[in-house]
């Protein structure tokens, strides 16, 4: 069996490392990654796609990665359930392995 991603994306905030209560560091990101081609009005449609990143990942990309960053991942899909309202709702993230920096927004206006 195989479960990996790769996605290229722009960071749409600022990321924020937090320690869990094990004291693990985490942070969750949200990349906006346009599609392919154009929908039905002739415009490119967004896909935002959140994703967890652990340890020094967490770390380096809080600190070195701003809102508009584009960045690479490569990870793993991960489903979560929880309950709301008695019913059990189900999350699907991407847990990054690997984030690779690969332009500043503020680079490109330059």
């Amino acid at each position: 069996m195989l479960n990996q991603v790769v996605i290229v994306g722009r960071l749409v905030r600022d990321p924020e490392v937090r320690e869990t209560e094990e004291g693990k560091k985490v942070t969750n990101i949200t990349l906006a990654v346009p599609r392919s081609y154009k929908n039905m009005d002739g415009e490119y449609d967004t896909d935002f796609i959140n994703c967890t990143l652990w340890a020094g990942v967490a770390e380096s990309t809080t600190e070195y990665c701003h809102k508009g960053d584009l960045l690479g991942i490569k990870g793993r899909l991960q489903t979560n359930s929880y309950e709301k309202d008695g019913e059990t709702k189900y999350k699907m993230d991407v847990v990054a392995d690997k984030v690779t920096f690969l332009t500043s927004k503020r680079e490109e206006e330059r």
